[in-house]
């Protein structure tokens, strides 16, 4: 058999194959390649064809090649199939994980014809594995997380355990909790968490719209069915299919809406504005608010009818205040977020001090904008007191203030900030060195302890 009828009888098959193939002549230069593996090497065919095999620097051929004897390749020697994990380098000089099978042509005597070897690409699976792993290590190292939740508190704890319980279910759930306390995050993490998670999350705050166009945003509209409806619109309810729609801030939703709202929930169909077509509601209700709903119901500002339909599985979010053991959680969290905080040296002890004396009223929310201020405010270093938002600092330091019906007895740390006051001649600047702190946190103490000098040079 000649190298013309190797050629005749493989040229088709070989180009169709998924796989990379290269067939060499017995002195080592390449005879055939295929589209494959042109493909995955980026080389032309005629940067392969009559060069030597060892182009593409397979680092196990390297080894073959020196035990090869008599011939240039061990396999001419052996004569046994050889199947091989390896590394070749592709055009760009990259490389390339493939898995190798290499088996020598023989013709009805025994006579050697070459060799032919299939070259299946496996850097993808290493990249898979890559990322496997990596998930793998975030998941061990972020055991005080939860699909984006950040803290390990009880408290969290059983919203977590809710959270997955509820995923597990398709009746409506109704998420409580305070401005900033994440009750967007919980949402997605049922989404993600429940059998619809391939399928679409559509979320609306209803707080932003007025009666009509909140009926339209949620159920759609066909073209002329109000002024300004040049085309026809798709709802929210139809976005979202059989996934999951997220609604927040429904207590703020005006009761007409509120009643078509628990039609939908009760005959699972629904209309676009306009149109008096049924269409299908196959969505998982997921509907949040800081309201206090019966409240509301009493007042008779929110019907009590849809009150029930929607509070199924109520959960509540704590606030950051009931929770404060997660706050250091929280504050290397954000640190890591963001790349100018990552290079300072974290928060001075003052400062989480004063982090922990806040009450937090914005919640997980207002801690972040408060370290993104001190980001931009800060130099070098850690964060100090005087690098926080100035309502903190405020609030804090009156907090500090000693109790006016208390003892008189001067703390310490007044005492220390007289002394490098009158020592200073006044002068917050040499205080400051003379203490060991910054400029403002003399400032702030003078605040805190009622200190006035007007000799500061």
């Amino acid at each position: 058999m000649t190298e013309q009828d190797i050629d005749l009888y493989l040229r088709e098959v070989i180009d169709t194959m998924s796989d990379g193939l290269i067939i060499v002549r017995p002195n080592g230069t390449i005879m055939k390649v295929n589209e494959a593996l042109l493909r995955m090497t980026g080389f032309a065919k005629e940067e392969l064809l009559n060069k030597p095999c060892s182009v593409l620097g397979c680092d196990a051929c390297l080894r073959s090649r020196a035990e090869g004897k008599q011939h240039w390749c061990r396999l001419f020697n052996t004569r046994k199939e050889n199947r091989k994990s390896c590394h070749i380098i592709d055009k760009n000089g990259n490389y390339l994980h493939v898995l190798k099978n290499a088996s020598l042509l023989m013709d009805d005597n025994g006579e050697i014809l070459g060799s032919v070897e299939t070259v299946t690409d496996i850097s993808e699976l290493d990249r898979k594995e890559l990322k496997i792993r990596e998930l793998s290590q975030k998941l061990q190292h972020d055991e005080h997380r939860f699909c984006g939740f950040v803290g390990n508190s009880l408290a969290m704890q059983k919203v977590y355990t809710l959270l997955g319980k509820a995923a597990r279910s398709d009746a409506p759930v109704i998420i409580y909790g305070e401005s900033g306390t994440g009750k967007e995050l919980a949402a997605q993490a049922i989404h993600e968490m429940s059998p619809r998670s391939a399928k679409p999350f559509v979320q609306l705050n209803c707080a932003a719209l007025n009666e009509s166009l909140l009926e339209s945003e949620l159920f759609g509209h066909v073209k002329g069915a109000f002024t300004g409806a040049y085309r026809h619109r798709e709802g929210r309810f139809e976005e979202a299919a059989d996934g999951s729609i997220f609604l927040d801030e429904i207590g703020d939703v005006p009761l007409p809406i509120q009643v078509k709202l628990l039609r939908v929930l009760e005959t699972r169909s629904f209309e676009r504005v306009g149109e008096n077509i049924p269409l299908n509601m196959d969505a998982r209700l997921i509907t949040a608010t800081n309201q206090d709903l019966q409240h509301l119901v009493r007042e008779k500002k929110f019907r009590e009818d849809f009150f029930f339909r929607i509070n199924v599985i109520p959960v509540h979010l704590p606030p950051l205040r009931e929770r404060k053991e997660d706050l250091p959680l929280l504050v290397e969290h954000f640190i890591l977020q963001n790349k100018n905080l990552r290079k300072g040296d974290g928060l001075g002890p003052e400062t989480m001090h004063k982090l922990m004396d806040y009450d937090w009223p914005g919640n997980v929310r207002e801690l972040k904008s408060a370290l993104e201020y001190a980001a931009v405010v800060k130099d070098s270093g850690p964060i100090l007191p005087e690098h926080l938002p100035p309502n903190i600092v405020e609030t804090t330091d009156k907090c500090l203030c000693p109790d006016p019906g208390g003892p008189t007895i001067e703390p310490d740390e007044k005492q220390q900030l007289l002394n490098a006051l009158k020592q200073a001649g006044g002068n917050k600047s040499k205080a400051a060195k003379i203490i060991g702190v910054s400029r403002g946190t003399i400032h702030n103490r003078m605040r805190k302890y009622s200190v006035q000098y007007t000799l500061e040079a």
